[in-house]
């Protein structure tokens, strides 16, 4: 027989505690002892007790609609080569935007962090963070060399990561859906008619994404003909490494010589990459787009009608990670979790003249 819905006073008076101890130890509130907690919500699991989703939303909207005289701060903490070269970086500093107007709208304040101040140890910023009363911290903007683990008393934090770096500790965290854009590039260059498809990409953008630009690429490319599968052209050179491993502030382009070399050996209709990686090597082979190859960008940040590619929507990425992290603040999620979660962002195809139609005609070929 239905005897109705369990409610927090039969737990609290089977349990001979309090309903509010029974509330929470059902938000996981850290205000309770870790016994305590596991006791109470096993007892609520054997009972049966299932959350009301209308009550919970109508108690979020009552303490949404209450005043806060002071917001709550979360830390934006990055690592890049030095304290906000990662806004040179388009990608980064739209990560950044989208996530502080997020903050903003949700009643949180963003402040940001450099993990490689002077003299700032993991502990020390730990203390920092305990002392000032901050929870909930966004991992961003590490550069590649920049791998070693982050580590801070996670107990006592409630973390979410952008992109991939650092490795350690596994986060839950977002991230554009790069596998997603590199494939969506290759079905593009094939809806133009075009057959003959290349990806030109730097080393070190690659590793960034742990190689999710070569995966989607390749997924595409096995789908091909044999004889239309024109091999990456990377750079630069594999060695040394330190020449696409690290961060650098400047532009990353291919040399003159190494696309020469590639472009007339697999002569592709269509190349996939960004147009800067380009811009010393077409006036050089003198090369020019449309007129000899057109060009998919993988990395647009705003539409451009002079270049067809993908939007990867840098600043949803930023939104959705101060929306994951506002609702583990809000579970009392704290800790490194034992199964992280991967939100991927997608892309928007965005047309553009660099992209020819291949149904009628060839471009001209040097």
């Amino acid at each position: 027989m239905d005897r109705g819905r369990v409610t927090l006073q039969q737990i609290a008076d089977r349990d001979g505690t309090h309903v509010t101890t029974v509330s929470l130890a059902l938000r996981n509130s850290p205000k309770l002892n870790d016994a305590t907690r596991a006791r109470i919500q096993k007892l609520a699991d054997e009972m049966g007790y299932v959350p009301d989703p209308a009550l919970n939303a109508l108690v979020a909207y009552r303490r949404g609609s209450k005043a806060k005289p002071n917001s709550e701060t979360l830390a934006y903490i990055t690592n890049w080569t030095s304290r906000l070269g990662w806004q040179e970086h388009p990608a980064h500093a739209q990560f950044f935007e989208g996530a502080t107007a997020t903050a903003e709208s949700m009643g949180y304040r963003l402040e940001h962090f450099w993990l490689s101040e002077p003299h700032l140890s993991h502990q020390r910023l730990s203390k920092i963070l305990e002392h000032r009363g901050i929870r909930g911290l966004i991992v961003a903007s590490h550069s590649r060399q920049m791998e070693a683990e982050l580590k801070l008393d996670w107990p006592n934090f409630s973390g979410v990561k952008i992109d991939f770096f650092p490795h350690e500790p596994q986060l839950s965290g977002v991230t554009n859906n790069q596998i997603q854009v590199a494939r969506l590039a290759v079905r593009k260059a094939l809806e133009s008619g075009a057959r003959r498809i290349g990806l030109v990409m730097h080393r070190g953008w690659d590793m960034s994404v742990d190689r999710r630009w070569t995966a989607g690429f390749l997924v595409e490319q096995a789908l091909l003909p044999e004889a239309d599968r024109i091999p990456i052209c990377y750079f630069p050179e594999e060695t040394p490494r330190s020449a696409w491993e690290n961060e650098t502030e400047s532009e990353v382009r291919i040399s003159p010589d190494a696309f020469r070399s590639w472009y007339q050996r697999w002569k592709p209709e269509v190349i996939i990459g960004c147009h800067s990686f380009l811009a010393d090597a077409l006036p050089s082979c003198k090369l020019s787009i449309p007129q000899h190859f057109s060009l998919i960008d993988l990395f647009l940040y705003e539409e451009n009608p002079s270049f067809a590619g993908l939007l990867q929507n840098h600043r949803q990425v930023g939104t959705a990670a101060v929306e994951l992290l506002a609702g583990q603040l809000v579970r009392n999620s704290f800790g490194i979790p034992e199964i992280p979660t991967l939100t991927l962002v997608e892309a928007n195809w965005s047309e553009g003249a660099s992209l020819a139609d291949f149904s009628s005609s060839a471009p001209t070929k040097p």
